[in-house]
Formats: C-alpha cells, sequence, structure tokens
C-alpha cells in the first residue's frame, strides 16, 4: 500500500536532484509520451474482442476505437512537450510562421488523415463491409487506417487503397444494411426454343442451388428475356441469393451460370449460334440447284452426338461455401494477426 510518506518522498526525490534538470525532465517527457501509447494500444487490444463479439455496435465500437487512440496520443504527446518546460502557447507563433511550410508539404499526409476520420465516421462503409470500388476491386473492409484503408478480396488478397480516394470513387457496397441483392445472369438459347421450357428449366436449376433464397411476394427468382434477333433469345436469370454468397460476386456468377449451361444441355435446348444467310438469286445465269451445284457446295449431313456427357461437378457453388468459411477463420484471425505486429 502507498502511504503518504512515500508518496511525499518520490515526489520529492522527482523534483531534486537530476530528475529537475533538462535530462530529468526529457526522461519524465518519455516516459508520459509512452505511457500515452501504451494506453492507446491497450484501448485498441480491448475493444478489438469487444467489437468482435457485439457486431451490432461494432461499427461504434470501432470508432471509438479509432479517435481515442488518436487523442490519447495527442494528449500525451503535449503534456511531454509541456514536461520539458516549453510554453505552448509561444508555440502558435511557431506554428503560424511554419503553418504554410508544413501545409505545402503536409498536404498529402493531412488530406488522407482527415479522409480516414471522414471514413471512420460514415455509416455507408463500415469494417466488415463488402465493397466494389470503381466496378473493379472487390473485397472486405477490414481496416480504416489514417493513411489508408485496406481491403482483403476472395483471393485473400490484402489491398491498400489511400482514404482520399474512397472519398472520391464510386463505391458499391454489397452488404449494406445487412440485406441480400440481386444479381442478374445473362444468357442466350436458339431462336427456336420454347420460351416456357427456358424458363421452367432455368428456375427449376437456379433454385437447385442451396444459396438461393426463397420466394416470398417482394423477393421471386425470374427469367427475363432481353433481347431476339438471328442469333437467338437473350436471357437474364434474376436471381436473390443470400447475404454471405454476396460477398463472392464472381464466384456466385458463375455457379449460376455453370448450372443453367447443364440445365439447359440436358432439357435439350440448344444454344444460340451467329449466323449469316446468303441469298444467291442469279449466278453466271443460273439460279436455284444449278447456282448451287456451279458452286460445287454440296450440302454433308451433319454428324449427330451419340449419348450425353456426363454432369461435371459445380466447383463454383462449392467454392462459394468454401471461401465463405475461409474468411469467416480470418475475421476471426485478423486481431491475433495485428497484435503480433505490433
Amino acid at each position: 500500500m502507498v502511504t503518504p510518506e512515500i508518496y511525499g518522498a518520490a515526489n520529492d526525490w522527482l523534483q531534486s536532484g537530476p530528475w529537475s534538470g533538462t535530462v530529468g525532465r526529457a526522461f519524465v517527457a518519455a516516459l508520459i509520451v509512452g505511457g500515452a501509447f501504451l494506453l492507446s494500444q491497450a484501448l485498441r487490444l480491448g475493444l478489438a474482442p469487444l467489437r468482435k463479439r457485439h457486431i451490432p455496435a461494432a461499427p461504434l465500437i470501432y470508432v471509438v476505437e479509432k479517435v481515442g487512440g488518436y487523442a490519447i496520443l495527442v494528449a500525451g504527446l503535449l503534456a511531454g512537450i509541456s514536461t520539458l518546460g516549453v510554453n505552448l502557447s509561444s508555440l502558435t507563433v511557431f506554428a503560424g510562421a511554419t503553418g504554410v511550410g508544413l501545409g505545402l508539404g503536409l498536404q498529402g499526409v493531412v488530406k488522407e488523415f482527415v479522409s480516414g476520420l471522414v471514413l471512420i465516421f460514415d455509416p455507408a462503409i463500415q469494417i466488415g463491409d463488402f465493397i466494389e470500388v470503381d466496378g473493379d476491386i472487390r473485397g472486405e473492409v477490414v481496416e480504416i487506417g489514417p493513411r489508408a484503408m485496406r481491403l482483403r478480396t476472395n483471393d485473400n488478397l490484402n489491398v491498400v487503397i489511400p482514404n482520399s480516394i474512397m472519398t472520391q470513387s464510386r463505391v458499391t457496397n454489397w452488404t449494406y444494411n445487412e440485406q441480400s441483392r440481386r444479381i442478374h445472369v445473362p444468357f442466350s438459347v436458339a431462336e427456336e426454343a420454347d420460351k416456357a421450357m427456358v424458363r421452367d428449366v432455368v428456375m427449376a436449376a437456379a433454385k437447385g442451388l442451396p444459396f438461393t433464397l426463397p420466394d416470398v411476394d417482394v423477393r421471386k427468382t425470374q427469367v427475363w428475356l432481353t433481347g431476339f434477333g438471328g442469333d437467338g433469345l437473350d436471357f437474364e436469370l434474376v436471381v436473390w441469393p443470400t447475404l454471405e454468397s454476396s460477398r463472392h460476386a464472381r464466384t456466385m456468377h458463375a455457379a449460376y451460370t455453370w448450372a443453367i449451361h447443364e440445365a439447359l444441355r440436358e432439357a435439350g435446348i440448344p444454344n444460340s449460334t451467329p449466323q449469316m444467310d446468303l441469298r444467291v438469286r442469279s449466278l453466271f445465269g443460273r439460279e436455284g440447284e444449278h447456282a448451287f451445284h456451279a458452286l460445287k457446295l454440296i450440302e454433308r449431313p451433319q454428324q449427330r452426338r451419340t449419348g450425353r456427357a456426363k454432369p461435371a461437378p459445380n466447383d463454383a457453388a462449392a467454392a462459394v461455401y468454401d471461401d465463405a468459411d475461409r474468411e469467416r477463420r480470418q475475421r476471426e484471425a485478423e486481431p491475433k494477426t495485428r497484435d503480433r505486429r505490433s
């Protein structure tokens, strides 16, 4: 137990001897700054597990973690400078004299830092969201730092994007408000195909995938005819997948495309093929079959395939669940990885 006598002796010891000089004040200032750094790290380590346990409050906890850490570091730095005997009010003149130079030299750093604060308080992009930047980069938001945001893609690549780019680019949030998103999968069939049969076959194939949500009044799986012409009929499968599978847009799209192709082939519905009709009315004074034989074009019977090809496994459908499980494990291990780096 610390008694008043021990506290008074320690205080007298710090205010006398070498601690009252420049070296002593520098040592105390270093202790204050170091203590502020350790306190900010303790705040981060304490709130990171809490953020993972309380998912609904995770964005607010992350804001407290980041802003609180920055505030502790700034307060510790100012206290350390004051301990050195520097009058903080006198720094106003120095700051005014050098503000222009620092502004020009550090404007990029300040820009990224301010953009990072904007992203932290922006409810449209939060930690754990799966976003798409400019239609090119897709990944889960892992960290919003003072300089850049870090995304982890489905290929387990960590992409670092400057904060200012995130505030100025077009960003698609695939998991905003924790709701599913409708996707469109295009496909084509021959023009003579039965549209009703195409619809039934494709819808059955889509509903056969386990990550397709069941139909409700405001959310249904549908097949749309989007175009027709000489090359065939153009359709789109319009489907609502589960929220977790929405984090794997390309894999999910490949799974639906595979399932559609397999279903159409099993039903005997031919794919659309580009074709060109050439009409020859007269050739060297000959018409009809005489012109055809003059060109020595002999019609050859088409070879028919015997038997049906063996159905192949839909690897993309399995990859949706494999990727989701891998990302869940990485999400749980993320705080531990950051702790080792610290």
